[in-house]
């Protein structure tokens, strides 16, 4: 999924918001103090990220031996790291959603 991409629906997604609001486009600001979508979505992807990472890590040490690494732990965390990446799957596939049905309607 590219980040890019995800800044290019955002974009389109604040302006179809502003029109809607009556506001130009690109008069809108965020309000002080705000959590700003596009850096949320970034850190939610980045711990998806970090995740899969660290239960790779884990299933590595445990296929080479390491006395630290056990079964139980390694599944654990591969199991984590599968149910985090389906959910933001579906975040992903909710956005594509919701930003084809704003594109859809008429103004």
């Amino acid at each position: 999924m590219s980040v890019q991409g995800i800044d290019q629906v955002l974009g389109e997604l604040k302006a179809m918001s502003a029109l809607a609001g009556g506001q130009a486009a690109n008069q809108t600001q965020p309000v002080a103090g705000a959590p700003d979508f596009a850096s949320m979505l970034k850190s939610s992807l980045d711990q998806v990220n970090q995740v899969q990472q660290d239960a790779q890590a884990q299933q590595l040490a445990f296929q080479s031996g390491a006395p630290e690494a056990n079964l139980q732990d390694v599944m654990v965390s591969l199991q984590k790291a599968s149910l985090s990446f389906q959910t933001m799957v579906q975040v992903r596939n909710k956005l594509v959603s919701a930003y084809q049905e704003v594109m859809s309607m008429q103004v």
